[in-house]
């Protein structure tokens, strides 16, 4: 069946509860170590987004590792820095059915702790900005459906969402969560112990424990599933990164929370702002690849700094 259309941003998820301000102690594996806020930078980020009329902002990892989702990059507990997985290729999954089972299989163990993970204090801070009128737009490039469950409207899932599944032959799109369900139906036997959690919500397992987990194709179409996310290799959606750049050039600042901006899908907004001599504050864990086109920039967690925003 394929679900109504849905506005750029909007996702299946639910609503989130509201979680207590510091890191919880269960996810602080996930946040990478940083100094003490440097009170002056701070003062500069809340004089930014102050003057700030139609706020732009820009989050990544870093603003989910919070909430107990790993990220890529950071340094120490990344997971380029922890293991030497990498995650899947759009090339390898479109090629090879094997590569497609040992994906679903990762996915379908990694998905209850996944799907369960809820918006931080950071999360809620910036719907709050958005209910203020402060945030003009905000663009992610998570796919962990947590700006949707604190609530955001004026929002776009740069690279998709974890919680929709697009079928490639005929384009249906439908809920991971019904998904989860159907592999439970077709592999009632099939349990394994699963290892770490990656960033995109899979598990680690042996290629060889995967080959008796069973996938399901679209019921409509016989074609194939694929999260509706965007692969590393594959590009992000034309329409959608000329919405992202039209809201834009409507805003007069941009604030990047959690984002290394290794990925030029998020770093072309930059270059772009830079053009249009929009000011942009940066705020993150180490350095990023637009540090050298701040006004501002934090070393701190995003939930440190964009809660003590007075509004």
């Amino acid at each position: 069946m394929r679900l109504p259309w849905r506005p750029l941003g909007l996702c299946c998820a639910a609503p989130g509860k509201r979680p207590l301000s510091s890191v919880p102690t269960a996810v602080q594996n996930f946040v990478p170590p940083s100094n003490a806020i440097d009170a002056d930078a701070l003062d500069r980020l809340q004089d930014f987004v102050s003057r700030a009329a139609r706020l732009f902002v820009i989050t990544g990892a870093g603003i989910s590792t919070e909430s107990g989702i790993p990220d890529y990059r950071s340094e120490g507990v990344g997971l380029y820095a922890r293991t030497d997985r990498r995650p899947m290729q759009y090339a390898e999954y479109i090629r090879s059915s094997q590569s497609r089972q040992r994906y679903w299989a990762r996915n379908y163990l990694g998905w209850p702790q996944f799907s369960s993970r809820q918006p931080n204090s950071a999360h809620l801070a910036l719907q709050q900005w958005e209910e203020q009128g402060k945030v003009h737009w905000l663009v992610t490039q998570n796919v962990d459906a947590l700006h949707c469950k604190a609530g955001h409207r004026r929002l776009t899932e740069l690279h998709g969402c974890a919680h929709r599944v697009l079928c490639l032959g005929c384009g249906a799109v439908s809920l991971r969560a019904d998904l989860q369900k159907h592999f439970a139906a077709l592999n009632p036997e099939w349990s394994i112990q699963a290892g770490c959690v990656a960033p995109d919500g899979d598990v680690f397992i042996e290629d060889e424990q995967a080959l008796h987990f069973r996938v399901p194709s679209c019921k409509d179409c016989g074609g194939i599933l694929k999260p509706d996310v965007t692969f590393f290799g594959d590009s992000v959606n034309r329409e959608t990164v000329q919405l992202v750049h039209e809201r834009l050039a409507e805003s007069d600042a941009v604030l990047v929370a959690g984002s290394s901006l290794q990925v030029y899908s998020g770093y072309r907004f930059l270059l772009a702002a830079a053009e249009q001599k929009t000011p942009v504050a940066i705020l993150n864990i180490g350095p990023t690849r637009a540090d050298h086109i701040a006004v501002v920039k934090v070393n701190a967690r995003c939930g440190e700094c964009v809660t003590q925003y007075p509004g």
